[in-house]
């Protein structure tokens, strides 16, 4: 099963058979690897189902067809190749996987756990806790238990197993014996994932101990909590027995095996393959709101925006989480550079929920972004608004909005707010080090300016960003031979950003080696994107020291030549 998913992911076909095939038939093959690589599923989907009609029994051809509808959320027709791979006796972990989703869909337990028996399942693990689930989908408690047990047992997998076992007893009105497991009552407690914590609370509460579940949430979350947080902490704190809804059948619970998978395999296996858990457990738990925002965000990762739009737009208007995806499809459309549409679903937002900090924020943010400052500074006025009377004050938020009034050279209101920032998140380094720009572009208070960056470089001396940044102080206060270390360091760590290459420009003139100098204005102008202008760089004024010199060029400005700085 392994070597078979291997060569599906990776795109093994041995050149033997690829050379047997007609010319036709090969360009849909390639043509399905090229969209696979791109992650352009839909083609893929459509090319390796054209190959198949020439070869209908090439495992790797069928396998990656699985795959490719799967990461469509097409499980249906994802299935009807992988039952043609176990007739013809092809293991493929990816068909298990739409098989197994199916049977538990049509209730067909019984087939999970004959499939799993016969070692064509998802692996020890998926395995274990799938039995689980359908022995509980058959009638069995016990039985279930057992099976979660065993998976306990092995080694680094006591906590998934566990949380399996809790959620299952609560599932049943076993709630005294769920919240033992949680709380570690003979065992260490699970750790606190956010759905575990969601679900103990609610099984606190099934139990009338909705002071504790209340706290819990305060401890594990604090004041800053999302709006299905919120919504749960209004319910415990007026009294309200709150229903245990995260799992309401067996279904649901092989939906969040899938899910519990996904999370677990993000960091090893890549965005290629956990979107094929996160599909499962779409399609096993539509109303599984985690597992469409985590199917969205790696559809966004993997570059096929135009999906995870669909995928985010498909959560209810009336769940906490809505907001969170309205802003998810607002960012996924801003990339797909469809920067008005995504401001119509933020203000859209705005209106719905006015209430939202983060509604606000994120709105500011896309403007920022899109460089209207003006609008900008008016949502994050909204979101300070709400927030100062939460007294829940972010430094953020004033941060991004020192920022826009930069950008608008509206410096005394900038300078309060990057200094607020500062206040409520001290020595923070990306603030120190754009109000140490800041000031050394204005050419004031230097020496301030300089020890904010200096600091910033040491608590992040990789930054290629605040590394220029103590390059260019160092240059404007007239220390040329200090400053060429940073900017070359700057240029290594950043080799194609065209302001830190001018900025070395800068200071290789000003030592006296003209033709390196010249050579990194050179390298500047050919990173700079003309058709989109930028206000950190201006070609125009490259051009002209290539032409005449930085000295010439600072007398036209009517600057403080290169001498006078070095008198310093």
């Amino acid at each position: 099963m392994k070597q078979l998913r291997t060569a599906t992911l990776t795109a093994i076909l041995s050149v033997t058979s690829l050379g047997a095939w007609a010319e036709e038939d090969a360009g849909a093959y390639l043509a399905a690897r090229q969209a696979q690589i791109q992650n352009d599923f839909a083609a893929a989907a459509q090319y390796y189902s054209q190959a198949l009609t020439r070869d209908r029994a090439n495992p790797v051809i069928m396998e990656s067809a699985v795959a490719s509808f799967i990461s469509l959320g097409q499980i249906d027709k994802a299935i009807t190749i992988s039952r043609s791979m176990d007739e013809l006796g092809f293991n493929s972990q990816i068909a298990s996987m739409a098989i197994i989703a199916k049977s538990v869909a049509d209730g067909k337990y019984s087939e999970v756990l004959d499939r799993i028996a016969e070692d064509r399942g998802l692996g020890s693990l998926g395995d274990g806790l799938v039995s689980g689930w359908v022995k509980l989908g058959l009638g069995d408690m016990r039985a279930a238990s057992e099976e979660f047990d065993k998976v306990a047992a092995q080694r680094g997998l006591s906590n998934f197993a566990l949380y399996h076992k809790a959620l299952a007893l609560a599932s049943v009105g076993d709630f005294e014996a769920a919240n033992d497991i949680f709380a570690g009552n003979g065992n260490a407690p699970l750790q606190r994932t956010r759905r575990g914590v969601i679900a103990w609370s609610q099984i606190l509460s099934q139990l009338e101990r909705n002071d504790e579940a209340l706290a819990l949430l305060n401890e594990v979350f604090g004041s800053n909590q999302d709006p299905e947080i919120t919504s749960l902490s209004e319910a415990l704190g007026s009294g309200e027995a709150v229903t245990f809804s995260l799992i309401q059948n067996p279904q649901d619970g092989v939906a969040e095996v899938f899910y519990s998978i996904g999370q677990a395999l993000l960091s090893e296996s890549g965005e290629q393959f956990t979107l094929l858990y996160a599909r499962a457990a779409e399609y096993l738990s539509p109303s599984h709101v985690d597992t469409i925002i985590m199917s969205a965000e790696l559809l966004e990762v993997l570059g096929r925006y135009e999906l995870a739009t669909e995928v985010y737009n498909s959560v209810p208007r009336d769940h906490p989480s809505y907001a969170a995806s309205e802003i998810g499809r607002a960012e996924a459309l801003r990339r797909a550079e469809k920067a008005d549409a995504a401001i119509e679903v933020l203000e859209q937002l705005r209106k719905s929920h006015p209430e939202l900090p983060m509604v606000h924020v994120s709105t500011g943010d896309l403007y920022r972004q899109n460089e209207r400052y003006e609008e900008a500074i008016d949502a994050y006025d909204f979101a300070l608004k709400i927030l100062e009377e939460r007294k829940s004050d972010q430094w953020f938020v004033h941060y991004a909005r020192a920022i826009s009034y930069e950008r608008l050279g509206l410096w005394e209101s900038a300078e309060a707010d990057f200094r607020k920032a500062l206040e409520l998140n001290p020595d923070h380094p990306q603030v120190m080090n754009y109000l140490g720009y800041s000031l050394v572009e204005k050419r004031i208070k230097l020496d301030e300016a300089l020890n904010m960056i200096e600091r910033a470089v040491k608590a992040q001396p990789d930054s290629g960003h605040i590394v220029d940044s103590l390059g260019w102080v160092l240059y404007r206060l007239g220390r040329y031979e200090e400053a060429i270390g940073h900017m070359e360091r700057a240029a290594e760590l950043m080799p194609v950003d065209p302001v830190v290459n001018d900025h070395l420009g800068d200071v290789l003139w000003a030592v006296g080696r003209f033709f390196e100098a010249e050579f990194q204005w050179k390298r500047a102008l050919s990173f700079v994107d003309e058709d989109k202008p930028s206000p950190d760089i201006d070609p125009d004024r490259i051009r002209r020291k290539l032409e005449v010199g930085l000295d010439v060029v600072l007398e036209e400005e009517g600057a403080e030549p290169l001498k006078v700085a070095e008198d310093l």
